[in-house]
């Protein structure tokens, strides 16, 4: 058993490290700008604060962390989002291992998240719902040694409030996963009475809270900008009665869409499909609370508020889909399949980088192929021009002013939209179409 544990943890191992290599290598081979999240990301972290108008500070945090430690290598931020894919990768393999309790299914249960776009074609660009991934197994992770164990751990408790914080400093839509797993306890402690309440639970909360008053602080000062751009994005102000029927149908729609080959690699995988609901099962239990009520949570907001849920944002909330359906399914899988199972795995694996890989080279009007180093260098030769000293400011969009903050040697500070007020503080500055650069 411990040379088949051995061998399967090795196997984990290489697809890991293929994931990483492959998926850090191929946007850094065919990609000429970094994405324009990533970009963004740079942009805030050259002049870090608690808080943005369009987000929290953890994606601006790793960003800023990297760049001062290699500078201006955009392989290093593809790096960086596939180290936070496959740390969340990690933990649901430790996970499912504890549900499943067989190390072949484990590695399925993983296998199968390739499946998702997610977790592949997407993953290139770090932003706030890949800073989310692997603060949200870690969160799961660490609720389950909670939740099955008689004797609660000071240090899980201290781990669930700790990363729940960084995972909602990162996208604030990391609540649904904390109020579905809470609505569980809930339920277990005070209604079932299953468990018995235990004090060490308000560890989490006051772990949680203290970590979030700096943004909070922050928040308070800024007119809760971040909020207000959240609610704007879902387009929440401008709703109408057809909307709350009709947003929350096409949210199903494109959700099942995504998952089409997730279902298709589960279909080769199994004899027949049959799900099995069992509410009397523990280990189903949890795998619901986590997998299921944040989705439904989704949902009844959609219909409540009529807003759109944007695709992109569902990131992390199909990170344990894998665990959920093999347990249901276990008794169901034909090991006699496993190696078509595989085989499609590998089709899948590697068509999307291909596709990837097409679409970087073919189409030449993308963020990614924004000429921002040449930008940057031209006017660094203007700067040059006029002045002897550093550019220590950059003003514009995130996007313009941000490639030139990343790019030029001095790594100037994005300071937000053009402000002339500022400008006319400065001793030296020029403007450049929508961009400003200058000395304080």
């Amino acid at each position: 058993m411990n040379v088949l544990n051995r061998n399967i943890n090795n196997i984990f191992f290489i697809f890991a490290l293929s994931h990483l290599i492959i998926w850090t290598l191929v946007p850094s081979l065919t990609n000429k700008n970094l994405p324009l999240d990533t970009i963004e990301a740079l942009a805030w972290g050259s002049n870090l604060d608690w808080g943005f108008d369009k987000h929290p500070p953890m994606s601006a945090f790793f960003t800023e962390l990297l760049y001062q430690i290699f500078g201006a290598q955009d392989w290093v931020f593809y790096l960086l989002s596939q180290a936070f894919v496959l740390i969340a990768f990690y933990f649901v393999f430790k996970f499912a291992y504890e549900i499943l309790e067989d190390i072949k299914l484990s590695l399925i249960s993983v296998l199968l998240l390739e499946s998702i776009y997610f977790y592949n074609f997407t993953t290139p660009e770090f932003n706030v719902n890949i800073c989310q991934l692997p603060f949200w197994s870690l969160v799961v992770y660490y609720s389950w040694k909670i939740y099955k164990s008689k004797e609660i751990e000071f240090i899980d408790c201290f781990l669930v409030g700790l990363f729940a914080a960084i995972g909602f400093l990162s996208k604030y839509l990391f609540i649904y996963l904390l109020i579905s797993i809470d609505l569980l306890f809930i339920y277990l402690i005070f209604i079932k009475k299953i468990k018995k309440f235990d004090f060490k639970y308000l560890i989490t909360i006051e772990v949680f809270l203290v970590l979030l008053v700096p943004h909070i602080i922050w928040l308070y000062n800024n007119e809760f900008a971040t909020i207000a751009y959240g609610l704007k994005r879902t387009g929440i102000e401008e709703t109408n009665l057809i909307d709350h029927i009709k947003n929350p149908i096409i949210f199903l729609i494109k959700q099942i869409g995504i998952l089409i080959p997730f279902f298709f690699l589960i279909w080769v995988l199994t004899k027949k499909i049959k799900l099995r609901i069992n509410l009397k099962n523990k280990k189903l239990i949890f795998l619901y609370s986590i997998n299921i009520l944040p989705i439904f949570l989704i949902l009844i907001t959609a219909f409540i508020t009529g807003s759109k849920i944007r695709t992109m944002w569902m990131t992390p909330f199909y990170l344990f889909f894998g665990v959920l359906f093999v347990y249901m399914l276990r008794s169901q899988i034909d090991i006699k399949r496993i190696k078509v199972f595989i085989y499609s795995f590998l089709f899948l694996f590697f068509l999307s980088p291909i596709i990837y890989s097409y679409i970087s080279v073919s189409q030449i009007d993308k963020r990614t192929d924004y000429p921002g180093k040449d930008i940057a260098n031209k006017v660094q030769f203007l700067w040059d021009q006029d002045f002897d000293k550093e550019i220590e400011f950059v003003t514009g969009d995130e996007w313009k002013a941000g490639n030139l903050s990343y790019h030029l040697k001095s790594r100037p500070k994005w300071e937000g939209p053009t402000d002339n007020e500022k400008l006319n503080k400065s001793s030296q500055f020029i403007c450049l179409e929508e961009v400003c650069l200058g000395r304080y």
